[in-house]
């Protein structure tokens, strides 16, 4: 077994986010400075290390800079039947895995200056194989996919409540526990929204908002089976944990952390990249509303398979 590949147990005190993630939760700090009220985040980042089910977290070391990190956090990368790497986020491929914990923007530099070559080389122990140029984007898109899967399970499980006047209504009454907003959602009915969630938290004034998405309503409704689908809320506190975990490994992937910006209800990222830089509005001839639950997608695709070892 190599060694990015050597299971241990991560405590609290170990778990220490790695480049590619982003956010904070609830009180924690931004860049080690105090928190403030704008660093409140809704619901806590998800933690799986201080989690009292899960007391231990396997963990595994990123290729690229060494840092440890539970795998849950990281991204796996796999070989094909074909030889060919290919990214495994869901880490269910046979076979030896490489995992990596940095954005796509390091990730592409490495492969450039061909030290992500290296690093695969002594974890497949040098066997054979094909770094697509495109990788970065590959593992963006499966990462994308993760996280619509992840909303339609939760869509079927009852955990979602689509459509402004119920988000409005579960807001008020203090039930939403994550709040997401397509990336071409109305400002004006995002801002409805938002401000409904600061009032059932008890927390007008401060800078709790939803999350802004880095995919449109037509994404979005195509993910859940729907006609239109803006807004997007959360009941379940669980169900709220597993979608921001999915999130945040995409958009933390992405680059989409760390700026100094308005706290979001998922993680403290940053949302101001995802909304329309023209004005927020509503794209002509769509209305910001949408409709009710509805069922989601299958959590299939985009692993690898054909190898006869797993890590």
């Amino acid at each position: 077994m190599a060694n990015n590949e050597t299971p241990s147990a991560v405590t609290p005190d170990e778990d220490k986010p790695l480049p590619f993630k982003g956010g904070v939760g609830v009180g924690e700090s931004i860049n080690g400075s105090p928190p403030t009220p704008d660093d409140v985040t809704h619901p806590p980042t998800p933690s799986l290390a201080s989690e009292g089910e899960f007391p231990h977290v396997p963990e595994r070391r990123c290729i690229l800079t060494g840092a440890h990190d539970a795998r849950a956090n990281l991204i796996r990368l796999a070989i094909s039947p074909d030889g060919d790497l290919l990214p495994d986020v869901r880490a269910k491929a046979p076979g030896r895995g490489a995992w990596i914990g940095v954005d796509r923007k390091t990730l592409e530099a490495a492969q450039t200056k061909g030290k992500l070559k290296g690093a695969l080389a002594r974890s497949f122990k040098g066997k054979p194989l094909t770094v697509p140029d495109d990788l970065g984007a590959r593992i963006e898109s499966a990462l994308e996919r993760a996280f619509l899967d992840r909303l339609g399970l939760e869509s079927r499980a009852g955990a979602l409540v689509l459509g402004s006047d119920r988000i409005e209504e579960a807001a008020r009454k203090g039930r939403v526990q994550l709040l997401l907003h397509a990336a071409d959602a109305g400002t004006d009915g995002s801002r409805k929204l938002d401000q409904a969630l600061r009032v059932g938290r008890d927390e007008e004034g401060s800078g709790l908002r939803g999350v802004a998405l880095p995919v449109s309503r037509t994404i979005l409704a195509m993910a859940l089976g729907r006609e239109n689908v803006v807004h997007i809320a959360l009941i379940d506190r669980a169900a709220a944990q597993r979608v921001s975990h999915a999130l945040a490994r995409w958009r933390g992937f992405i680059g989409l952390y760390g700026e100094a910006e308005p706290r979001d209800s998922s993680r403290g990222l940053p949302v101001s990249t995802m909304t329309n830089e023209a004005d927020g509005s509503a794209p002509s001839g769509q209305n910001d509303t949408d409709g009710g639950d509805a069922a989601g997608v299958n959590d299939t695709g985009g692993d690898v398979t054909g190898n006869d070892r797993r890590d």
